[in-house]
Parts: structure tokens; C-alpha cells; sequence
């Protein structure tokens, strides 16, 4: 037997034998590491869907006190869901929602922020993420028109490339260029506005006030 077959068998049952000890010893310690993950993200999972559906029937209430309750119950869901899965975007842009119907926009601008963030973003899908951008924006008008306006446009328009042209974003766009002063801006926005929605009150109210 040439010199090269034997050399050749050697590695070969080295192989073997490496592969026998790691088959031996490896597989409950991966096993139990992969349980251990599938149980954690299946308990964030529910919590994911039980604040989901907290914050819809918040949503849906008319009562502002029972909108309330629900939201809390939707932001305690939340905050279990990102203690159990902290690199998921998701449960952060819940609990950004929640934080905003419970009245504290500047906390669910910051919890948007951390979801917009790397590495989380890159898990978000373009139309998810356009979406995040679009609340991001429209927070930021709202706790502090003049100071972020400037940021708030960025995100608006990013979000425009990232999911497409919809009423809500070039409404927000015209009145973010409204509050600068910068009509013709504004007026493009709003025309966009319509073009997406031929309907559009915020849209014809924006055109009234520019005058137009």
C-alpha cells in the first residue's frame, strides 16, 4: 500500500474519531443552549402579541380612562418583551406606541431611537422600518416643533425612500416645512399629499393655510 493511502486512512479515521468525540460530548451543551434560546424567544413572542393586543383595543376604546389602562398593560407587555429579547426592534416600537398614547411622547421618541439603532435596524424590513421613521418623525414635531423640525424632516423623508409616498407622510412633511416657514416646501408636500389621497382634509387644510 502506497505511502499516500495510508496517510490519506490516518486523516480519515482522525476525522472520524473527531467527529465521534464532538457527537459524544457536544450536543447536550448546544441542545440545551438552543433550548434554551427557542424558550426564551417563544415567552418574548407572547408578550410581543399580548401588548399588540393591549394596545389595539386601547386604541379602539372610547374611554379614555379604560385607553389608559389598556396602554399601561400594553407598555408593561412591552418592556417584559424586551428584557426576554433586547436586540429585537419590535417590543421597542411597541412600547413607543404605548409611551405615546400614554401621554409621554418624549420617552417614545427615545425608545424609537433605540429601535432605530444598530445592529437592531438592520432586523427591521425597509417598509417596518419606513413606518418607525414616519412615528419618530411625527413625535419629534410634537414634543419640540422648532428644536427638531430639521431632524423630523430627515426622518420623513428617509422613511418616503424606504416604504413609498402615503398622505401621512407628506402631511407631516408640510407641516414640518410650514413651522420653518418655507412655503413652497410646504406646498409640494401637501400636493404630494393629495396626489397619494385626492381627499386629504389634513392635506386641504395645509394648502388653505399656505393660502392656497
Amino acid at each position: 500500500m502506497a505511502a499516500t493511502d495510508i496517510a490519506l486512512q490516518a486523516v480519515i479515521l482522525l476525522l472520524t474519531l473527531a467527529m465521534f468525540i464532538a457527537l459524544q460530548y457536544f450536543p447536550k451543551q448546544a441542545l440545551n443552549r438552543l433550548r434554551t434560546k427557542n424558550r426564551t424567544a417563544l415567552q418574548s413572542n407572547r408578550h410581543f402579541l399580548q401588548s399588540t393586543q393591549f394596545l389595539s383595543k386601547a386604541k379602539s376604546t372610547s374611554s379614555k380612562s379604560q385607553s389608559q389602562t389598556l396602554a399601561k398593560n400594553a407598555l408593561l407587555e412591552a418592556e417584559t418583551a424586551i428584557t426576554l429579547s433586547p436586540r429585537d426592534p419590535a417590543p421597542l416600537i411597541l412600547k413607543a406606541l404605548a409611551l405615546d398614547l400614554l401621554g409621554h411622547k418624549a420617552s417614545a421618541v427615545k425608545s424609537l431611537d433605540l429601535a432605530l439603532s444598530a445592529p437592531r435596524v438592520n432586523s427591521l424590513s425597509d417598509r417596518d422600518r419606513g413606518d418607525a421613521l414616519v412615528k419618530r418623525g411625527e413625535l419629534k414635531m410634537a414634543v419640540n416643533r422648532r428644536r427638531r423640525v430639521d431632524s423630523a424632516i430627515e426622518d420623513l423623508e428617509e422613511a418616503v425612500r424606504l416604504s413609498g409616498e402615503s398622505e401621512r407622510v407628506f402631511c407631516l412633511l408640510g407641516q414640518c416645512y410650514e413651522s420653518k416657514g418655507v412655503k413652497e416646501e410646504a406646498r409640494l408636500a401637501y400636493e404630494k399629499a393629495l396626489k397619494a389621497h385626492p381627499k386629504s382634509v389634513l392635506a386641504l387644510e395645509g394648502l388653505g393655510r399656505l393660502g392656497l
